[in-house]
């Protein structure tokens, strides 16, 4: 039998081919050593954090650029023009300090439009987002069509508020088609003066934003539904679940950071309504009908009286409601999906 135990002189042998390389010897066997690390030299790193800076600024300057000459910048004029009494011709120069800001909230119609704003952002909340996520569950289903009704469910999203506001004003009007449709039907007596009664108006004005965004809702829903897994869904259906429990205990807790992106688009959206508001009702009809919001509130007082000091001073009032509402939610309610997002998942 032949021996396992080598002699000095190959050990020697084999420490001689072995130098200079990871591996070594300790008399009886050969021991895999850890390489060791290989540092980059000076001229590499500064090269490549040059070169990193200049990516990211080719990257994000551009968009830097335009958001400080189109959104801070707006916003630090439209501050410093509050400050003056100033008809919009020329320089201002009547200085008049804070008064254009106390002005805004001892108006009562100020008060009165920022009540319609909350309003109109809860009833948007409560009444769109049940509809789209029984419509998202719907389209997210397998059936015949699915891709044509995705498509018409988007169309109102798309169409641009002129368009949109002028065929509701249309519609509404105290001889549109509306009424001409239930006169016709045997329902006259439920006829309206819809954009006038300001009993109706406001809810009438919740419909129809109902019908325009709902399509958003409903795919940002669908999206969020995809991301589910579907062993979920299956192994909770092989357990007994039923459809609506599913839904309830799997979907639905899923499906929050998406909620939760949607309710925080729909609030800030509903803070700065005015395209289908003044189209529809005009800022004169939108006092009395009970549907002005801040900015159709702005507008009466810019264009619509000559006062564009105080018009820029509700504009920076517009702009730090709507920032408040963001920082507060953020801190609240979007703080535990960005948080996740950061660290991968784990909080």
């Amino acid at each position: 039998m032949k021996s396992e135990v080598s002699s000095p002189d190959e050990d020697a042998g084999l420490e001689t081919v072995l130098s200079g390389t990871n591996l070594t010897t300790d008399g009886g066997g050969v021991t895999l050593a850890a390489p060791p690390p290989v540092r980059p030299s000076a001229s590499h790193r500064k090269g490549t954090g040059w070169r990193v800076r200049f990516e990211l600024m080719f990257l994000i300057g551009p968009g830097v650029i335009v958001f400080i000459f189109f959104v801070i910048l707006p916003v630090i004029m439209a501050a410093y023009y509050g400050f003056f009494k100033w008809n919009g011709y020329g320089s201002p120069t009547n200085f008049i300090g804070l008064r254009n800001y106390v002005t805004i909230f001892q108006d009562p119609k100020f008060r009165s439009a920022l009540g319609h704003n909350i309003v109109i952002a809860i009833a948007s909340l409560v009444t769109q987002g049940p509809i789209a996520f029984l419509l998202a569950l719907l389209l997210n289903r397998k059936m015949r069509g699915r891709s044509v009704f995705r498509v018409l469910i988007f169309v109102p999203y798309v169409i641009s508020e002129v368009i949109a506001g002028t065929g509701w004003s249309l519609i509404l009007q105290t001889n549109g088609a509306l009424n001409g449709l239930l006169t016709k039907i045997g329902l006259g007596g439920f006829t309206q003066d819809w954009l006038s009664n300001s009993s109706l108006a406001v809810w009438v004005l919740v419909a129809i934003l109902g019908w325009k965004y709902i399509g958003f809702a409903i795919i940002l829903f669908m999206a969020g539904m995809q991301g589910i897994p579907e062993e979920l869904t299956e192994a909770a259906s092989i357990d007994g679940a039923s459809y609506w429990q599913i839904q309830r205990y799997i979907t639905l807790p899923l499906l929050g950071p998406t909620i939760r992106i949607w309710i925080f688009l729909s609030i800030i959206g509903s803070m700065q309504l005015f395209d289908l508001i003044n189209v529809i009702w005009g800022h004169l009809v939108a006092f009395t009908a009970g549907t002005s919001t801040m900015a159709e509130y702005m507008y009466s007082k810019g264009p619509g009286a000559g006062t564009w000091g105080y018009s820029n001073a509700v504009a920076v009032v517009i702009f730090l409601v709507s920032l408040v509402i963001a920082l507060v939610y953020q801190r609240f309610v979007l703080r535990r999906d960005t948080k996740g997002a950061l660290t991968g998942g784990d909080a």
